[in-house]
Parts: structure tokens; sequence; C-alpha cells
């Protein structure tokens, strides 16, 4: 949906599957009633009807953001199910509308989750929400902190943030 034409090979790679596989995929799209096409020749692959789109209705900006936080990929990996995450999320990143997307890209690429322990007392950051929408927006933030000689303060431009 987002890559628009695109040949039986490089579908089937992308989703780990035979080209038969994905041939029969395309066959039960169009018997659905999703307008897939083919086009012939060297310059030739599979796309959907212009303009048509899966709509993810309702969801707000915060809500996709949300959704490419959830994708843990430690965890996921651990569970074998780091390609089927990857897989979802590129679904959902071609149903979003063209004008979440950014957002959406940015939480996958900007925000990494390290689980905490279980035994450890975990303090709730004070400014989290300000530095996150600091990281988002590619805003400069100034940070104070105590160096091993003095407090020390300096602004930076955070480029992504471990949870």
């Amino acid at each position: 949906q987002a890559r628009g034409r695109v040949t039986a090979p490089e579908l089937a790679e992308a989703n780990e599957v035979s080209v038969r596989t994905i041939y029969r995929d395309i066959d039960a799209l169009a018997a659905a009633g999703v307008p897939v096409y083919a086009d012939r020749g060297a310059e030739g692959g599979y796309r959907l009807l212009d303009g048509y789109r899966v709509r993810l209705n309702g969801l707000s900006q915060g809500e996709a953001e949300a959704l490419f936080m959830a994708g843990l990929p430690g965890p996921a990996a651990a569970l074998g199910l780091d390609a089927a995450m990857v897989a979802a999320q590129t679904k959902l990143m071609a149903a979003l509308p063209e004008n979440l997307r950014p957002n959406a890209r940015g939480m996958q690429q900007r925000f990494h989750l390290d689980a905490p322990g279980w035994f450890g007392a975990t303090e709730e950051p004070k400014h989290l929400r300000a530095i996150a929408g600091a990281v988002l927006r590619e805003h400069l933030i100034q940070i104070r902190y105590q160096s091993w000689k003095a407090e020390k303060r300096r602004r930076v431009a955070p480029l992504g943030l471990v949870l």
C-alpha cells in the first residue's frame, strides 16, 4: 500500500514466503474485492488502485505513536516473533494516514525500551514527557548535572530516549 508497485519476488522476500504464496495471496485479495492490479513488462509488478487505502479510522496521533512504542524488539526476538513484529509494523505504517506516519516512524527510531529489573525500585523521571517531546520534535534541551568537580549546565540535542 505504501510502496506502490512491487514485484512478486520482492514481496516474497520481504514476507519470507514463496513467490507461489504471493500469487495465491494476490488472488485471494482480488477475490475479496481489494483492487490489486498486475502491470506487465520490465517495470511491471503488482500495485493497488491509486488512492486505495485501508484506513485506521479515528486513530489519533498519540494512539499511532503508542502502537509503535509497543513493538519491543528484544522480547519479540526472544519469542521468535521479531519477523512477525516487523511485518505487523510495516502493515500498520501502510494503513496509517500520511500525516501520522512521520511521528510513528520517529517513535520507532528514537525510543527504545530497557526493561527494568524485577526487584529494583523505579523512580519516575520528572520531565520525561518534555524530554520525549524534544526528542520527537528535534528540539534542544537544557540539562543540569553534577560532574565530579561541580554542577554543570549544557544545551543538548537529544537523539533518542531509552526508557
